[in-house]
Order: C-alpha cells, then sequence, then structure tokens
C-alpha cells in the first residue's frame, strides 16, 4: 500500500502535544488589533488546545505526525 501524504496546510496549523492533543493559535492576531483592549490582545498570544470533537478529523490529514 503506497505512504499517505500529509495535508500541509494543516500540519503548520496544529501540533501534536505530548498528550496527542492538537494545540493551534488563536484566529486575529494579523491586523486590526489596535481597537482591542489590552486583555483580548494578550490572550491572543496564548496558544489553545483545537475541540476534541474536530482533532479526529484534523488528524486523518496528518497521518505521520
Amino acid at each position: 500500500m503506497p505512504k499517505l501524504k500529509t495535508h500541509q496546510a494543516t500540519a503548520k496549523r496544529f501540533a501534536k502535544t505530548k498528550t496527542n492533543k492538537l494545540r493551534r493559535r488563536k484566529a486575529g492576531q494579523d491586523h486590526f488589533n489596535s481597537r482591542e483592549s489590552g486583555k483580548t490582545t494578550r490572550n491572543k498570544r496564548r496558544d489553545i488546545m483545537a475541540h476534541s470533537a474536530d482533532a479526529k478529523n484534523i488528524r486523518s490529514f496528518m497521518p505521520y505526525n
């Protein structure tokens, strides 16, 4: 059986943690951030875990990661 290809866009957006959870960046960090409060800006710097319901689908795009 041939090797499966990793979906590179998914592999760049998600990282697997030691406990096999998927870590991702928060959205909306690119521009228009000056109007937001300092609390919102600080919270956007943190990585968050992908929702567990989506994790199985996301992992299918990354078979070897």
